[in-house]
């Protein structure tokens, strides 16, 4: 397993030179070793050399957009893809991580919250592939399909189990609402949506010592669901 305790290579793409010098900068100073490109053509050549462990990606590229440089990058290889962008709206983010990224982030953004969402995603590559998960008091072994909180085995239903093994799968990443109710009901309609929040609820409920303030599913209304991976 990869230990990023002495740093990271993380790709940052931003066609503004400044950014990507602040961003440097900043994570320079964390141990990390950055490198810069400022197209999208540019990160496609320097992915496939460089095989970086993460890529910090903007949307607004002067060649290709940030979305489709997603998409390209997803055919060849897993390296998560954290979106920094302007573009604000639902319908950005929810195409974004549709297209593969594992999280995004709006500009502008505080260098704490940056930082908090690089340690995610370079967390979720550690645990990818392992039969189980364990956050805090919450333990899901995959290969049993066995749920624990503390000491106490918590019984689900099948949607509520199949729900948290997608988010166990994808822990640590932002996953859309249509993904979900496609991964687990084979379909993104209505009805579909309106089971995923309710399975959501039902979830926390068995789940989260607070259901008001959930510790381990967290939301981004509108958008989607994640599991938190604070261990």
């Amino acid at each position: 397993m990869r230990n990023y305790d002495d740093g990271a290579i993380i790709l940052v793409c931003d066609d503004e030179v400044a950014i990507r010098q602040i961003l440097n900068a900043q994570l320079s100073a964390r141990g990390h070793s950055v490198y810069e490109a400022g197209t999208g053509a540019d990160v496609l050549r320097t992915v496939s050399m460089l095989e970086p462990d993460m890529i910090l990606l903007d949307l607004g590229l002067p060649d290709i957009d940030g979305i489709e440089v997603t998409q390209r990058l997803r055919r060849s290889t897993q390296t998560p893809i954290v979106i920094l962008s302007a573009r604000t709206a639902d319908i950005d983010k929810i195409a974004a991580l549709d297209a593969g990224a594992d999280d995004y982030l709006t500009k502008p953004y505080q260098p704490k919250e940056l930082f908090e969402r690089v340690r995610t995603a370079l967390i979720r590559t550690t645990i990818h592939g392992e039969s189980v998960f364990q956050a805090g008091d919450l333990v899901v072994d995959l290969s049993r399909q066995i749920v624990r909180v503390g000491n106490n085995q918590i019984q689900l239903t099948d949607a509520e189990y199949e729900l948290l093994r997608v988010l166990v799968l994808n822990a640590g990443k932002l996953v859309t609402q249509h993904q979900f109710a496609t991964d687990v009901w084979g379909r993104h309609d209505f009805e579909a949506l309106h089971l995923l929040r309710t399975t959501i609820g039902s979830l926390r409920q068995k789940l989260e010592a607070d259901p008001a303030r959930p510790r381990h599913i967290a939301s981004e209304p509108g958008v989607g669901f994640r599991l938190r991976t604070e261990r």
